[in-house]
């Protein structure tokens, strides 16, 4: 039965997935910002004691020591601190876990880090991050990156998505496409080196 069930999924992700169309390199020229770490522990803390996350920050999160080694970790796509942030958080008996978003008004959306935090040795790691806050001038010659590069491609799809990669892949932008919000609409994931001018499709379902 585990061998069928094995088989048959196999057979529908084979179903789904679709061959990459042909990439083409692209003439589009793209001034990406350079990523930094803007806040300190004093920022981070005056954020946990401000949160208005449903239940806050808990207590044990909010020291120096874990608030730097949050602070240390946060990159931003130009090395500018966010005009919003949020944090909240929530701890078992041992580990915890805490949230932090951050935007702009003129960013194409907002970042969010999530990182597993151990208050009896202050460790703090990165457990997440999704990275979508880059500047819509930037998303939009992306976008403009992608289609010449990709042409036929991307032809009847929407970008869905931007987001950036924090160091050491710095300069890339991952773009998700997609052709409208139904299962099993056509899904196209495309990768753009702003630094070298390369565009790769790295993912492409139901095409």
């Amino acid at each position: 039965m585990r061998v069928a069930r094995a088989a048959l999924f196999v057979t529908l992700l084979a179903a789904c997935a679709t061959p990459l169309p042909t990439v083409t390199p692209s003439t589009t020229e793209i001034a990406f910002p350079d990523p930094g770490r803007p806040f300190d522990a004093t920022a981070i803390l005056a954020a946990m004691r401000d949160s208005r996350r449903p239940g806050g920050v808990p207590s044990e999160l909010q020291t120096d020591a874990i608030a730097g080694a949050v602070a240390g970790a946060i990159w931003t796509v130009d090395g500018e601190p966010w005009t919003t942030m949020a944090i909240g958080g929530s701890c078992g008996p041992e580990e915890c876990t805490l949230d932090v978003t951050g935007s702009r008004p003129n960013d194409a959306g907002e970042d969010a880090w999530t990182f597993s935090v151990t208050p009896a040795t202050d460790a703090v790691i990165v457990i997440g991050a999704q990275l979508g806050s880059v500047p819509a001038a930037v998303a939009s010659r992306a976008d403009a990156m992608a289609r010449e590069s990709v042409g036929a491609g991307l032809e009847g799809l929407v970008l869905g998505s931007a987001s950036w990669l924090p160091p050491p892949d710095d300069g890339r932008l991952v773009l998700a496409y997609r052709a409208g919000d139904e299962e099993g609409s056509c899904r196209r994931e495309v990768t753009v080196d702003t630094r070298s001018g390369g565009v790769s499709v790295t993912e492409s379902l139901d095409c």
